[in-house]
């Protein structure tokens, strides 16, 4: 793992919570985003070297309003850059860790994502993020590119 890439919040209200993080870190939102598959809206801001994503459900079922109701807004997950997300995905199931997918998918910023179980990373959620270069950008992401790990 090369740097904490961001660290995903999750919030009700995306434009509120644009305006409070538009004040705290003194800065805009440089990029916002659905991620369909996942049911979430989300917005970047950069804090130095890292990240702060801010992440809203766009649907009732979605991982991100199950969490809202269980949990409440707060830090939803931690994520750390990869060079292959592929190899830390295969290192870290050897090293006993519980992978949540079976291959990475794409997720929002232009990268490809895959987390890990909370109750294998002592009850945080980890985010693996690797970035899709641009030969990638055509590429399906599923059966038909990534094995099962």
């Amino acid at each position: 793992m090369k740097k904490i890439e961001h660290i995903g919040i999750a919030v009700k209200d995306l434009a509120a919570a644009n305006e409070i993080y538009a004040k705290l870190l003194q800065t805009e939102s440089y990029k916002t985003g659905k991620v369909k598959s996942e049911g979430v809206e989300t917005s970047f801001f950069k804090v130095g070297e890292s990240k702060i994503e801010l992440l809203a459900a766009t649907s009732g079922d979605s991982p991100i309003a199950k969490f809202l109701e269980k949990r409440g807004e707060g830090v939803h997950h931690i994520a750390y850059e990869v060079d292959d997300i592929k190899a830390e995905m295969k290192r870290l199931k050897e090293e006993g860790f519980e992978l949540i997918s079976k291959r990475p998918k794409k997720g929002a910023d232009n990268k490809l994502v895959a987390f890990l179980h909370p109750k294998s990373a002592a009850g945080v959620l980890v985010e693996l993020c690797e970035e899709i270069r641009d030969e990638e950008q055509s590429l399906p992401i599923g059966d038909e590119v990534w094995e099962d790990l």
